[in-house]
């Protein structure tokens, strides 16, 4: 909501001084045109909302799984963030057998992702998915850069972090999501060569292989 507030001050800020006559009525309108456009795109108007995604949800099929409401909108940078593997627990195993993806504020950094839309009725699911209520991340506000302007976002950060390096499927899902959505070829160099806990076994991607086939 700061965000928000921020962009209804600046275009107040406009109003007055176009009163006074400080500022043009074509600035004016140019100013009121950009907050609103930006309200716009982080508004929920029709029964959805921006989410953006930057681990194993990248990978449209992956994210289907739990929130078949999900279309791609576009993709978009997160500045001032870095993108990290790790759990909410030392030592505690998960359907990943490894770490998961989270971001981190770090100035001058970037994590790059994909900006979904979703129905309101996959909120929960979505929330359920990233072990909200079970303390293993929090849903944040994030303004993602985008070849449109910049657009509010739902996203998620976890709790409690601890490094841990991610299973070789976790890694391959994130890659292919990376790949799917086109991301930048440098950026995807980068989440390929992470390295991993070399773990071999059953895990989600199975459940992904099967909805693919």
């Amino acid at each position: 909501m700061k965000y928000l507030d921020f962009g209804w001050t600046c275009l107040c800020m406009c109003g007055l001084l176009r009163v006074i006559g400080l500022v043009s009525f074509s600035s004016y309108v140019a100013a009121e045109a950009h907050i609103n456009k930006t309200l716009n795109m982080s508004g929920d108007t029709d029964g959805r909302f921006m989410y953006f995604a930057f681990g194993s949800n990248l990978l449209k099929e992956r994210l289907q799984l739990a929130n078949p409401s999900a279309i791609f909108c576009t993709t978009g940078r997160l500045k001032d963030y870095i993108l990290n593997f790790g759990l909410w627990e030392k030592h505690v195993d998960n359907a990943w057998h490894g770490g998961v993806a989270t971001i981190e504020f770090c100035p001058g950094a970037e994590v790059w992702g994909v900006i979904w839309t979703l129905s309101n009725d996959n909120l929960k699911s979505l929330d359920n998915q990233e072990g909200v209520s079970l303390g293993k991340y929090s849903p944040i506000e994030v303004t993602v850069e985008t070849d449109n302007g910049l657009t509010l976002c739902r996203t998620y950060q976890m709790n409690n972090f601890h490094a841990c390096p991610p299973s070789p499927q976790y890694k391959q899902v994130v890659c292919l999501g990376a790949e799917q959505n086109r991301l930048p070829v440098e950026y995807l160099k980068r989440l390929e060569a992470i390295q991993t806990n070399n773990y071999s076994g059953p895990s989600i991607l199975d459940q992904i292989k099967t909805v693919e086939k």
